[in-house]
């Protein structure tokens, strides 16, 4: 089952989005928000794999309450459901950490879609929004439309301690050829050229934690 957080202010969305989510077999609505805040919480709480979030909201807006649920919860998914498809709103969206970006008029069995394209690590984003990243890429950082995964980001935690392949093999219990493997992602999706660049990169944009996981 997915389970799932709506967080929206206004109830006559809610109770619609509740309505047809409960249609769906694989889909299990586990909490509702009516604000920013009050999404943090239960979130929090329930901890659910999808939360369909709202942009503008009272108390804290979707993309505050989005960045601090990322920090909180990183495995969790969030999908901004909004009116809106400017880029004032899509690229501060999508840098406070929203995997997917549709609008309010998409229709019910392609929203079904969209969020098992989440589960599944993609990153759905509507035309609109596609067409506004398109316009300024140069603007979003490269680790959050190619993002690491877990052991690419413990890999590169270890790099900035100017570990050799070897020690960092040795750290993880994996072969040298598999770091090696993995550095040469990382240097992709960061577009950087070498280890130096790398971890300078790790260092200005906070990536410098390993995972968590094991």
């Amino acid at each position: 089952m997915i389970r799932i957080v709506i967080a929206d202010d206004h109830h006559v969305v809610r109770r619609g989005l509740l309505f047809f989510l409960k249609t769906q077999k694989d889909f299990e609505v586990v909490g509702e928000a009516k604000d920013g805040a009050e999404a943090i919480n239960i979130a929090t709480e329930v901890k659910p794999d999808v939360i369909l979030m709202d942009l503008v909201m009272p108390t804290k807006d979707g993309i505050q309450a989005t960045r601090e649920i990322k920090k909180l919860l990183p495995e969790t998914h969030i999908l901004m459901l909004t009116s809106f498809s400017d880029r004032d709103h899509v690229i501060p969206a999508i840098e406070a950490g929203a995997a997917g970006y549709q609008l309010k008029d998409i229709e019910p069995d392609e929203l079904a879609s969209v969020i098992r394209q989440l589960m599944k690590g993609e990153k759905p984003l509507s035309p609109l929004a596609q067409t506004e990243l398109e316009k300024d890429s140069h603007e979003i950082k490269p680790h959050l439309t190619n993002t690491l995964t877990a052991r690419e980001q413990d890999v590169l935690a270890e790099l900035t301690k100017g570990k050799s392949n070897k020690d960092i093999a040795s750290t993880l219990f994996v072969t040298e050829k598999t770091v090696k493997t993995h550095i040469s992602n990382i240097f992709s999706k960061l577009d950087v050229q070498d280890r130096t660049q790398a971890a300078l990169y790790a260092v200005k944009h906070g990536l410098t934690e390993p995972s968590g996981k094991n």
